[in-house]
């Protein structure tokens, strides 16, 4: 009699899960008008709370902070949880590098009561804006002008979420020890100085572990945020993959395929900014 009652309450608990997992997908997903709605909601939420973020680690930490900490932390979580619910193979999803961060930042908002310091990591969600393909497709869909810029919104967005990562780092590691970095705007401009290798000078890292990370700045100055900023200021290009050479970047109003003079066929919607 007891068995039978458990295999009845387990078979009742799998299929209260088969439908949670199935609405969640819908909402994820879905093409509903509510799916729509839901992810928007969660890209308006993530620029929210990165805003919060950023305001908060320039100002020294109160008792309200924590709480908001709390709150956005048991959303970011039921998000996570979520995620990994509705994923095919569950393990290989929390392995994924977005879901590693997600994670990272979650429990450094329910440690902030603890050590302040864990602070910087949650900049990290920075890195999860528009990485979501349902996202990137809901606004290639609902959206010209996305359509139209989607090279340079993304660029944007890796460039300030790179500027931030950056100043987030040095604000931590040398915000204690450096008189010259007393604010996290002191570390934003070290960085930006340093990333466009102006070096104006009157703020410098001295110590060992400061002027390696100096270097690194400045290295990736050269590369990565050069090359971002190229990439947001540089003529718009079309994506289309010609038939012959394979070159897939095109001027918006290409007749024939510089690389190899083929004809193309760019489809437009007669109008370019």
């Amino acid at each position: 009699m007891n068995k039978g009652r458990s295999a009845k309450n387990r078979t009742q608990d799998l299929n209260t899960v088969q439908r949670l997992r199935k609405t969640l997908r819908g909402l994820y997903y879905g093409d509903s008008l509510a799916a729509r709605r839901w992810r928007f909601s969660l890209l308006g939420f993530d620029f929210v709370t990165i805003g919060y973020f950023i305001v908060s680690s320039m100002f020294e930490p109160h008792e309200i902070n924590h709480v908001v900490d709390y709150a956005i932390a048991v959303v970011l979580a039921f998000d996570y949880a979520a995620r990994l619910l509705i994923a095919n193979r569950p393990w290989r999803a929390a392995l994924e590098f977005t879901a590693i961060m997600d994670l990272v930042v979650v429990l450094s908002l329910f440690a902030s009561a603890f050590i302040d310091n864990l602070g910087f990591l949650r900049v990290a969600r920075m890195l999860r804006l528009l990485r979501s393909y349902h996202l990137l497709k809901e606004l290639r869909k609902t959206s010209a002008y996305f359509r139209r810029n989607e090279e340079i919104i993304q660029s944007s967005v890796n460039l300030l979420v790179f500027i931030f990562v950056v100043t987030a780092v040095v604000f931590v590691t040398e915000g204690h020890q450096n008189q010259a970095i007393n604010t996290y705007l002191d570390a934003l401009y070290f960085t930006v100085t340093t990333l466009t290798t102006t070096g104006f000078g009157d703020i410098t890292l001295t110590d060992s572990f400061g002027r390696l990370l100096a270097v690194i700045i400045m290295i990736f100055g050269v590369a990565l945020f050069l090359r971002l900023v190229q990439t947001i200021f540089r003529p718009q290009k079309i994506r289309f993959t010609c038939p012959d050479c394979g070159l897939n970047r095109h001027d918006p109003d290409a007749v024939h395929c510089k690389h190899c003079g083929r004809t193309i066929h760019i489809e437009t919607e007669g109008e370019w900014i």
